[in-house]
């Protein structure tokens, strides 16, 4: 699924519940920071070695899964409502990271 539809797909889900007003720029935000924080509690007090199999688990597979998709489609609605296409930024980010952290000095 592209990212077109699958904010196509959210778009018409918050019109169907008449959410419009509701998602402003700083609800979104204030949303996306609310739920990045619900996955990092994920993963809070484990070690390095359980973050890494934390998908082993059924329940907490399940539970991070559902996290990050709350992350995604919070940012993905920030992005359709403001009218940034996240391909195009996401492009310029890594334009401007690859001149910040050249891979040949960044090890």
């Amino acid at each position: 699924m592209s990212v077109a539809t699958m904010q196509e797909l959210l778009s018409d889900f918050a019109e169907r519940r008449d959410w419009g007003p509701f998602h402003t720029p700083k609800n979104l935000a204030m949303a996306l920071v609310g739920e990045a924080g619900e996955l990092a509690a994920e993963f809070q007090w484990l070690d390095p070695e359980e973050s890494a199999r934390v998908l082993d688990d059924p329940a907490k597979a399940t539970a991070v899964r559902m996290e990050m998709a709350d992350v995604f489609s919070y940012l993905l609605r920030l992005a359709d409502v403001l009218g940034v296409d996240l391909e195009t930024a996401l492009r310029e980010k890594v334009a401007i990271n690859e001149k910040r952290f050249p891979a040949d000095t960044s090890r």
